[in-house]
């Protein structure tokens, strides 16, 4: 049976999951943004994806599997023969003694037990309900690795073009890559994935197949074939025949000694559910961003280095404040994700659309909420404060080390004290740290003595002779790393009268962040070590992404070096 919206509505409704009211309010948002109940009582925080899965496996009378906290080796996935695994959506969850536990979104298939009484004899078979992207997920396990597939693609296929890039991009999408690399060497080209941050080499490819590789390439992207020795910027929607779903794609060719390197960003569909608990956001941190967030004006401020998940954080925020009585509209480079029922406009230098110029007509619309991709200059940031000031929630990234550095930032690029502490409500920094796998995480009893030889203030953080950390073995579902997915560490201060106050002085980042320390805020590397207690990372990743410095950092000391110098 399909999964309508209508049944989940009823489901929710008849186990008490939601109110009546709630699904008014979904069905609303649905009709008015084009989109489902679901997506609207998830990113609203009403019900989680467990929940879902929980509240649809009783309306089915069976167990809910979930599949991505436990998830079964790719070994025991193959157990079931591709074709009953594809046609039944079948996914074997445990296997015991004598009885096998099998899960799939559709567990009232007349035909599903006694095609898998074939395939397991004489075992006991029960039947579980996992939701369906996890069982999508599960099922992608019947590709074969990328790197066994190369050559004989090649040796096989003489228009290599089209089935190599299908190939790879699907591959990509599977592995949840954010980049692909296409990185031209001498005689070859080297196939490369940042999975989780990290990169990896996958594959190689002759370079003799490699220029029409790049011209479908370009010409998807609409970009020049016939230009070799400049940079070229383009997008994709990409729908081929390996690829469940459309992938959008941002792709960036730049001219290297041994030919055009390509570099193509997926803009993964996934991260639109995402929330800002899944982004790894605490309940009271969560608390405080949504009630400034709330707020009719202001200015709300990510801060980190590119690729840090700045963007993705203030679209989980713009999904809760998307409503059909609001008019929100963003100006960014590129536009990353599409958010059903906002105005996205895209930078085009091209026809002078600018962040500058894009923003004041903005302004001109009538808008209630205004997302800027990114404050870069002193003429956007004062564009920006002016809008905060006049009565728009404004949200932005901002490109600074940590958060309290943003505001002495923003004195320095000309901002008015008494403007900038009018506007701004909230700064969010953040990193992305890789999450340990949970298919293969388990628990280390670790002497502070041998903590502090990689962490030598140990003390302040694990204080106890002995602290349990966590790490992955490495498993089939994780290709060996211990890690799948990653997970932020953030450092939030929420500016107070007092730090309002603070700002009219023209304060140091130590200045700041002493004052919001003694109004509780946490560091980047303080928020990372609850995750690295808590079991989502480990602590060498951490160090990896975040130092436990203070904040008398090298902004303020190079503030003092210019002073001195021109003394």
């Amino acid at each position: 049976m399909e999964i309508t919206d209508q049944k989940i509505k009823e489901i929710l409704l008849s186990e008490d999951y939601v109110t009546k009211q709630d699904i008014k309010k979904a069905e609303e948002f649905a009709k008015s943004h084009h989109s489902s109940i679901i997506e609207y009582l998830i990113t609203r925080g009403i019900i989680t994806k467990d929940l879902l899965g929980q509240a649809t496996a009783e309306f089915f009378n069976v167990p809910y599997a979930d599949l991505n906290s436990k998830q079964p080796s790719r070994e025991q996935v193959l157990e079931i023969p591709a074709k009953t695994a594809k046609n039944f959506r079948a996914v074997l969850f445990d296997k015991k003694d004598n009885q096998v536990i099998v899960t799939t979104d559709q567990p009232d298939q007349k035909e599903l037990k006694p095609a898998l009484k074939e395939v397991f004899k004489a075992k006991e078979i029960d039947i579980y309900y996992s939701l369906s992207e996890d069982v999508d997920e599960a099922l992608i396990n019947y590709r074969k690795p990328l790197e066994t597939r190369f050559g004989k693609i090649i040796e096989a296929e003489n228009r290599v073009a089209p089935e190599i890039i299908d190939e790879i991009i699907a591959d990509a999408s599977a592995l949840r890559a954010s980049d692909i690399h296409l990185e031209p060497q001498e005689k070859e080209i080297i196939v490369r994935f940042r999975v989780d941050g990290v990169l990896y080499e996958v594959g190689r490819i002759p370079k003799i197949y490699y220029d029409n590789i790049l011209n479908r390439i370009k010409v998807q992207a609409h970009l020049r074939i016939d230009e070799h020795f400049s940079a070229q910027d383009g997008a994709i929607r990409y729908i081929g025949k390996k690829a469940e779903k459309p992938i959008d794609l941002r792709v960036s060719i730049i001219p290297t000694l041994d030919g055009e390197k390509v570099t193509t960003r997926l803009l993964s569909l996934y991260i639109q559910s995402f929330t800002l608990a899944d982004l790894g956001l605490s309940a009271n941190g969560q608390e405080l961003v949504e009630s400034q967030a709330k707020k009719p004006f202001g200015m709300i401020l990510a801060t980190g280095p590119t690729g840090s998940g700045k963007t993705t954080t203030l679209y989980a925020l713009l999904k809760i404040l998307n409503h059909p009585e609001v008019n929100i509209t963003t100006i960014e480079d590129p536009v990353e994700y599409r958010i059903i029922g906002t105005n996205q406009i895209q930078v085009n230098p091209d026809t002078n659309l600018t962040f500058v110029d894009g923003l004041r007509s903005i302004i001109r619309q009538d808008p209630d909420i205004i997302l800027v991709g990114e404050i870069r200059d002193n003429e956007t940031a004062e564009i920006a404060v002016n809008a905060a000031l006049t009565g728009h929630l404004l949200l932005s990234t901002f490109h600074a080390n940590d958060a309290p550095t943003a505001i002495p930032r923003l004195l320095d690029m000309g901002i008015e004290p008494f403007l900038l502490a009018s506007t701004l409500e909230v700064i969010v920094a953040q990193r992305l740290a890789r999450k340990i796998c949970e298919n293969c995480c388990h628990s280390v009893s670790t002497k502070q003595s041998d903590i502090i030889k990689i962490l030598p203030q140990a003390e302040l953080y694990f204080p106890e002779k002995t602290t349990d950390l966590y790490q992955g073995k490495g498993c089939k579902n994780c290709g060996g790393t211990g890690f799948r997915g990653r997970v932020a560490i953030f450092e939030i201060i929420n500016v107070t009268k007092e730090i309002k106050d603070l700002i009219l002085t023209n304060p140091s980042t130590k200045q700041i962040w002493d004052l919001a320390k003694s109004q509780g805020a946490q560091s980047l590397f303080e928020d990372g070590v609850e995750k690295v207690k808590n079991g989502v990372t480990t602590l060498e990743e951490l160090l990896r992404v975040a130092a436990p410095v203070n904040h008398i950092n090298h902004y303020d000391q190079n503030k003092t070096n210019q002073k001195t110098n021109k003394k």
